[in-house]
């Protein structure tokens, strides 16, 4: 749980970001290439990958989909101020969560801390062998599985996380800031829009229902919710 691997090609930062994450118990390998980072992301020997978007050669997004054609590994992204479209086609991607460079090593070290916290939470209400149904659904959170129609359904971590949440709270409303909290493990920034991404790419994985609805409702000024049928 404690392997980190960090992919960036500024040799500087990643020095620093490394005697920081060491420092706070962590065991990290680096890449400095897309390539080798994609490569290295899929040995299955780190918990988590954090990724830089701007890179010669392969940049963060092509490493990215490289990363997720064969893996749920948690991908973490650095991503420069301003750089909205790079940030939501990482998330919609399968990023799990961004970082807005420039940052601090604490900031990184707390986003990477709150992504391992919920992606090895088996089981967040504490329900060893708990199988969540709602309608089509059905989730089984300490093997991290969940199923639509009886079809597994491929998701991200953080996916995973935030369905998770609505399936707990299936026909009530749950507000982007409790997404937050129990699905990605933090505060919810303003201008955040990692919840409305994710929420998306949800939507596209569950499908609709028999009357063209998706399962997946916004309710204006509440939040989202995961409807009963």
């Amino acid at each position: 749980m404690n392997h980190v691997l960090l992919i960036d090609d500024d040799i500087e930062l990643v020095a620093m970001f490394t005697e920081y994450l060491e420092q706070e118990g962590f065991t990290v390998a680096c890449a400095h290439h897309g390539a080798t980072g994609a490569r290295e992301a899929l040995s299955g020997r780190h918990a988590i990958a954090i990724l830089d978007v701007m890179m010669p050669s392969l940049n963060g997004i092509d490493t990215l989909r490289r990363i997720r054609a064969a893996s749920k590994i948690p991908v973490l992204m650095l991503t420069g101020r301003g750089d909205d479209a790079d940030r939501i086609l990482g998330l919609e991607l399968g990023a799990d969560d961004y970082v807005t460079k420039p940052c601090t090593p604490r900031e990184l070290t707390a986003r990477v801390r709150a992504i391992l916290r919920r992606t090895h939470d088996a089981a967040p209400g504490g329900d060893a062998g708990v199988v969540l149904t709602v309608g089509k659904l059905t989730m089984l959170p300490e093997q991290r599985r969940a199923t639509w129609d009886g079809a597994n359904l491929e998701l991200t971590s953080t996916e995973f996380n935030l369905l998770e949440v609505l399936a707990r709270h299936a026909g009530r409303p749950v507000s982007k800031g409790e997404l937050s909290e129990q699905g990605l493990g933090r505060p919810l920034a303003r201008f955040d829009r990692n919840i409305d991404v994710h929420l998306s790419s949800l939507r596209h994985k569950l499908g609709t229902l028999a009357d063209g609805r998706s399962p997946l409702q916004t309710v204006y000024r509440l939040g989202y919710q995961l409807i009963r049928v």
